[in-house]
């Protein structure tokens, strides 16, 4: 098994990440490790002086690959709230399963990110971490490990049963698998050539461009952040003069956990709006949650925030993308992004309907309202003005 992480946002101590490293079969490296993985303070502060863009730079992808035959991409962090774990904060998000000709082009891009510069092994990073540690203390962090998870009191009853019934609905999925035409977009690493500037777009950029641009009559999107790049004002209006309609769902400030993507949003979004897009807030308990949370029952007296994270697009109900592309410049000119092209109406229309629904009134507020932030508490719309006052806007 070989796994690469973005540094970025990594939350694990080095024993822990040592520990499973030293597996046999387990490789890990670290991309562009300038923020979490063995750097200090001082050290994440000289970055951001002296690589300014480096330092703000991830490899944003999703994928998983297995055995060369199958592979998984699409917005989901490995996190507990990707998976409906989380007791305080869940997220809608999306992917797509895939097998066919178009999986050895996603190996492809994979072992270029492996073989990067930018991809360093945790061992050499972490390597007086490593020479410290000694094969006692990686066992009894692994038996540790185990006997946390075979614990009782560690998992809800109904946890420990979807865990256990995973296995029987693999059939379900594969029996929803459709044989059409897709490929696979991204970037790579680096993003582009610049190493100073913030901008420059990239190969996933310039691959949704081109396939908005086939858009006759309508197109509908699903972004958790919504900050229009300026030449992106001028991409849509072209394409809104041109009679296509164009709908977006995002995350209500009461719904999102990124403040300061908001702040941007926010700032545009009357701009937007005379633009002539349709745009929707997505609510922090839509009645949507009851449906896609199983446990949700259970936890009705306590449910958790239920926040966007999808990222998909649909054109004319006759092509999707589904992803890790967010609508905003980070995406389009900081960080590697990575997503499947379909052709197909059947598969467009399941995601389009999925997406409209996310909008209907009982899941999102129509971004036209005028008390929506209303909704979210006074501190938090205190975080986002103070945000909103900063030149922000290129790293969101």
């Amino acid at each position: 098994m070989r796994v690469i992480v973005d540094d970025l946002l990594i939350d694990a101590e080095p024993e822990t990440m040592l520990s499973l490293s030293a597996h046999p079969n387990i490789q890990i490296k670290i991309y562009n490790p300038k923020h979490s993985v063995g750097v200090g303070l001082f050290t994440q502060l000289w970055h951001l002086l002296t690589d300014f863009r480096g330092a703000n730079q991830r490899m944003h992808d999703k994928v998983a690959i297995y055995d060369q035959a199958v592979a998984i991409t699409g917005g989901r962090n490995m996190a507990d709230e990707y998976y409906d774990y989380d007791h305080a904060y869940n997220f809608r998000d999306r992917d797509v399963m895939v097998a066919g000709s178009v999986v050895p082009t996603m190996r492809e891009s994979f072992d270029i990110f492996w073989e990067s510069p930018l991809s360093v092994s945790l061992e050499s990073i972490l390597a007086d971490e490593r020479e410290a540690l000694t094969p006692a203390a990686i066992k009894h962090y692994t038996q540790w490990l185990h006997d946390y998870a075979e614990d009782p009191d560690n998992f809800a009853p109904e946890v420990r049963a979807a865990v256990t019934d995973l296995g029987g609905r693999i059939d379900g999925i594969l029996d929803q698998l459709s044989w059409t035409d897709a490929y696979y977009i991204r970037d790579i690493p680096g993003k582009n050539s610049n190493r100073r500037r913030l901008d420059g777009g990239g190969l996933s950029t310039s691959s949704l461009i081109d396939l908005l641009s086939q858009a006759k009559e309508w197109i509908v999107i699903e972004s958790p952040y919504l900050i229009m790049p300026e030449a992106g004002f001028a991409f849509f209006a072209e394409l809104i003069g041109k009679g296509v309609e164009i709908s977006i769902v995002t995350n209500s400030l009461a719904s999102t956990d990124n403040l300061q993507a908001y702040s941007g949003y926010c700032n545009q979004k009357q701009r937007l709006l005379d633009l002539g897009l349709k745009i929707y807030e997505f609510k922090p308990n839509p009645a949507i949650a009851q449906s896609l949370i199983e446990r949700h029952k259970a936890r009705e007296k306590r449910a958790p925030i239920f926040a966007l994270h999808a990222k998909s697009v649909v054109v004319d109900g006759k092509y999707a993308y589904i992803g890790t592309f967010n609508f905003d410049p980070r995406s389009a000119n900081l960080n590697t992004e990575a997503g499947i092209v379909i052709h197909n109406r059947a598969i467009a229309q399941q995601v389009e309907q999925a997406i409209r629904q996310d909008m209907a009134p009982e899941n999102s507020w129509d971004a036209e309202a005028s008390d929506i932030q209303q909704q979210a508490g006074l501190m938090k719309r205190l975080k986002v003005m103070f945000w909103g006052m900063l030149p922000l806007e290129p790293l969101l």
